[in-house]
């Protein structure tokens, strides 16, 4: 059997070799072995004859669950599981679009169009209304345009949050929606379904001559 030089804060939901008590058998698994239940003080024989720890993988079932493996080996499959995941997570990145009270339709068309893009790409949008000074008097101006906003996104984006005003900002959140169109999945599909080139006019001649 393995020594032990785990400390218990890394993993107390896992007991090993001499910490499983309290059960008379258990099932083992593991290489080389024969899945069957034995009673605990033969498994923690047979775990001594292979030089690896008694892992307790799953207490609940009846009998509890064990492993025969190296514990340290255990623990990096662990944590190489735990990475794989995290990498398989989709990142959202958060794009703010700033407006003033009294944005003109040019800047506003210029940042629907940007949010857009945004939106396709999977980010999701943060657009703020920010008041200086006297303009906070315009706030109810600020709502309907970002209520605007968001109603002119609803081909590629769902309102997460209606706007809020905190302090001098009025900000609404939008999130992009699911099973929708990337730009690249367009530009590829545009690409793959525009009509093919005309023949050269030289090879247009020879056809006529023929």
């Amino acid at each position: 059997m393995k020594n032990d030089n785990r400390t218990k804060s890394k993993v107390p939901e896992y007991r090993i070799n001499e910490e499983i008590r309290g059960v008379r058998e258990v099932r083992i698994v593991g290489d080389n072995i024969e899945s069957k239940v034995y009673p605990i003080a033969q498994a923690l024989q047979i775990a001594e004859e292979h030089g690896v720890d008694l892992v307790e993988i799953s207490p609940t079932a009846q009998p509890p669950v064990c492993r025969l493996i190296d514990y340290s080996k255990f623990l990096y499959q662990l944590k190489k599981k735990a990475k794989e995941q995290k990498a398989k997570q989709v990142k959202v990145n958060v794009k703010e679009i700033r407006f003033g009270p009294q944005t003109d339709d040019h800047d506003y068309n210029f940042k629907l169009k940007h949010a857009r893009g945004f939106l396709e790409d999977g980010d999701k949008v943060k657009a703020y209304v920010f008041f200086r000074g006297r303009s906070i008097l315009f706030k109810e101006q600020g709502e309907v345009l970002l209520l605007r906003f968001a109603n002119d996104l609803e081909d590629c984006g769902k309102v997460e949050q209606m706007p809020v005003l905190e302090g001098k900002r009025m900000t609404i959140f939008i999130a992009p929606k699911k099973g929708g169109v990337s730009r690249a999945a367009k530009a590829e599909k545009q690409q793959s379904t525009a009509p093919a080139k005309p023949k050269e006019a030289s090879e247009e001649e020879d056809g006529k001559k023929e």
